[in-house]
């Protein structure tokens, strides 16, 4: 298992979503007990010189066992947020480490063994790549890969620009693609229904190991 003292890398994790569709707070839904983000946040600790945690609601995750992450309050001018492209550029202004992590707050199937999949590939991203992500048939997957903390300036002028889209942003430079064995571990828990599923596999799981 690779170490903080391995890599050049933090994480970001965004937890500013409205979850509409799932109708109350995903970083907070229990998957075995434990919220989501607190899960997240775990997950990361073992690779990462430290993780950073993006939201408008503070004291809403101020009662969370988080060890060793750091919650920033996302600024958000107009009283909402502006989304996770906005969300990502105020955490990156934290960040002093080469590569950042970042990643979604409800990815209930991410584990230790994927994420040590993608850390063997980041030595292999070209110096002109500003990111190593999944792709999709519509594009990248921006919220579960690396970025380089470099490309901060950049995206500060595409934001000032008014641009709010991952893909419109990563459309005009170069990216390279994240490879995934297991594609089940991008799973987005965004409804009820996702919840039943994840927490039906999770049973499923246990009871297989006994």
């Amino acid at each position: 298992m690779e170490t903080a003292f391995d890599r050049d890398l933090s994480a970001i994790i965004l937890a500013g979503g409205k979850s509409t569709r799932m109708g109350k707070d995903k970083a907070l839904l229990k998957i075995q007990g434990a919220p989501l983000l607190q899960r997240t946040a775990i997950l990361t600790q073992a690779y990462v010189e430290r993780t950073y945690i993006v939201t408008p609601w503070i004291e809403r995750y101020s009662t969370i066992f988080l060890p060793e992450c750091h919650l920033l309050q996302e600024q958000c001018s107009s009283g909402e947020t502006e989304g996770p492209l906005v969300g990502f550029a105020q955490g990156l202004l934290h960040v002093t480490t080469k590569w950042v992590l970042l990643l979604a707050c409800d990815l209930p199937n991410l584990t230790n063994l994927a994420l040590e999949e993608w850390l063997q590939q980041l030595d292999s991203v070209s110096e002109d790549a500003i990111a190593c992500l999944p792709r999709h048939q519509k594009g990248w997957e921006p919220l579960c890969g690396f970025y380089r903390t470099s490309s901060l300036s950049d995206l500060e002028r595409f934001i000032e620009g008014g641009g709010r889209s991952f893909q419109r942003w990563l459309q005009s430079h170069h990216v390279e693609e994240l490879f995934i064995s297991d594609r089940s571990v991008l799973f987005n828990c965004n409804t009820p229904d996702d919840l039943i599923t994840v927490r039906k596999v999770r049973i499923s799981r246990l009871s297989d190991n006994f």
